[in-house]
């Protein structure tokens, strides 16, 4: 579940500036904000927020007036107080806020902030995203090919060589597996013994073989066998049923 953000700030820059470092962080979903305290106040009760970003010189009610009111509801958001004095630090935790940060926001404090939220609210950090590559340069002999990464069915290792097989044609590099997995990042492929790695979308069915391993057949007419060890069958089994 993503950590459900309020701000509540009237000046439009800094709301704006503070809205954009939030979203890139990647558990985090932004609500509605506020551009008083009063107004604060009536959208807790609405959306129920986990954490509120809260301006602590504001119109009508100050942020700590709100904070304090905010602190008899159930259940009770999480504070952050946001200030342009380091005057105000002594008062923010005083009202038992998670933090405090300065006006302008530095992307690294506010890093460091989310990082406590979550310690609080008793998240783990999101993974970082990872980007795949629309395409893939194996160096074939003398040549240089574009490939694409989703056209691979499987890979395997032949002396110091790797022989890659896609759909269509089959190319011989000195890229290592290990190497060619790191490329192939944000792709389901999946390393079934120290020599394979498989494409899993072109997974046909396992069949056992001994000892616990499994032979694992690909999609076509040649059903091409690929080894399984006993190490990696039970990762492989899991990975399948995802």
């Amino acid at each position: 579940m993503p950590i459900r953000i309020m701000i509540a700030e009237d000046e439009r820059l800094a709301r704006e500036e503070l809205s954009y470092l939030l979203q890139q962080e990647g558990d985090v979903e932004l609500l509605p904000y506020a551009t008083n305290g009063r107004e604060l106040l009536e959208m807790v009760d609405e959306h129920e927020p986990d954490v509120v970003f809260l301006d602590m010189k504001m119109p009508e009610m100050e942020g700590a007036q709100a904070a304090r009111m905010l602190a008899a509801r159930k259940p009770q958001p999480l504070i952050v107080f946001c200030t342009a004095y380091e005057t105000f630090a002594v008062d923010a935790f005083k009202l038992n806020a998670v933090d405090y940060l300065l006006k302008p926001t530095e992307p690294k404090r506010l890093v460091e902030t989310m990082q406590r939220i979550r310690e609080r609210l008793g998240k783990p950090k999101p993974e970082p995203a990872v980007t795949r590559r629309s395409k893939l340069i194996v160096e074939d002999n003398s040549r240089l090919v574009v490939i694409d990464p989703a056209t691979i069915v499987y890979a395997v290792r032949e002396e110091r060589l790797v022989r890659i097989i896609t759909q269509t044609d089959a190319y011989s590099t000195r890229m290592t597996l290990t190497q060619l997995m790191d490329k192939l990042a944000g792709y389901d492929f999946f390393r079934t013994h120290k020599s394979y790695l498989v494409n899993l979308h072109y997974v046909s069915e396992l069949e056992p073989w001994f000892n616990g391993a499994y032979n694992l057949l690909l999609k076509g007419e040649a059903k091409t066998r690929i080894p399984v060890s006993r190490t990696s069958a039970k990762d492989l089994l899991r990975r399948l049923e995802e």
